[in-house]
Formats: C-alpha cells, structure tokens, sequence
C-alpha cells in the first residue's frame, strides 16, 4: 500500500506493508533522530509529532500517517541551527547519552506550542511518557523552563 503525508514540511511518500510502524519507517529513510527504544509505547523514545501532537512513533501504524504532517527531531532544527529547546538542553547540562533527547525535545516543543508559560508541573506532565536513564529530570525540567523564557523574549539572569 502506498501512503503519503507531509515529513518535516515536505512531502513523503512510500510503499509500505500492512503493520509496518512509522519508527521502522522513519529511520529507514534516514530520520534516525527518531530513536527505537521498547516498542510498547512505553519509553518515548520514538516520540515524533503528528500533526503536532506527541506519539510513540512504535505504536503508529503507516495507514494512521496518510495526508498528514510528521515533524521529527530533524525537522526541529539543525546542528548549525538549533531550535532554542535544543540550545537550552545542551546549556543545561540536561543530555548524557542523548537516547532519550529527540523525543524529550519534541514533548516539550508540544508542550511550549500550546502552553508558553508552563510551570515545572507542567514540564513533569508534559514529559511523562518519556523516560531517562542518565540524568534525571531536573537539569531536563531546568532546561523547558529555560526555553520557554527565550521563546517568550525574556532575558535569562
């Protein structure tokens, strides 16, 4: 079956076989910012945004993604050009083995999207689904906060 959306702003299209996921898909075609964690929906580190929307890209089927819009860590921003959450979870200190990054980066661009003055609570809800081995949340919640303050133009002290 062939199935088209739009990745990162541009148009994708693919043949695919019934009960492929869209993670396997993604990081075939080279996105391998989307990273593949537990499969059960369970970890986060698959995370990408449908249509804004955080999902487990593990338990996305590709039928699900037909004529709509996938933003992966890549389409975010680039080594060159990060996006200020990128920026602000490398200030932070908030990145050990980065496994869990792409996905955590995504939740809260989600999360800033709808909700530019979130509090901590916010940030833990919002990242709940994705999960951290190394660092811990609080230099991660340190660093949404951190970025909502650039996104809104505030100076940091």
């Amino acid at each position: 079956m062939r199935v088209t959306a739009t990745v990162n702003g541009s148009p994708f299209s693919c043949d695919v076989a019934p009960g492929e996921r869209l993670v396997d898909v993604l990081r075939a075609h080279g996105l391998t910012g989307t990273k593949y964690g537990c499969g059960s929906g369970e970890c986060g580190a698959c995370v990408v945004l449908l249509d804004g929307e955080p999902v487990n890209s593990c338990l996305v089927v590709l039928p699900r993604i037909e004529g709509h819009s996938i933003t992966t860590i890549e389409g975010l921003g680039t080594p060159s050009v990060p996006h200020p959450i990128q920026e602000a979870f490398a200030e932070a200190g908030a990145v050990q083995c980065g496994y869990c990054t792409p996905g955590m980066v995504l939740s809260a661009y989600a999360l800033l999207q709808r909700n530019p003055h979130p509090t901590r609570e916010d940030v833990a809800a919002a990242l709940d689904g994705n999960l951290c081995r190394c660092t811990g949340y609080v230099k991660i919640i340190d660093a949404v906060m951190m970025a909502a303050a650039r996104l809104r133009g505030e100076a940091l002290s």
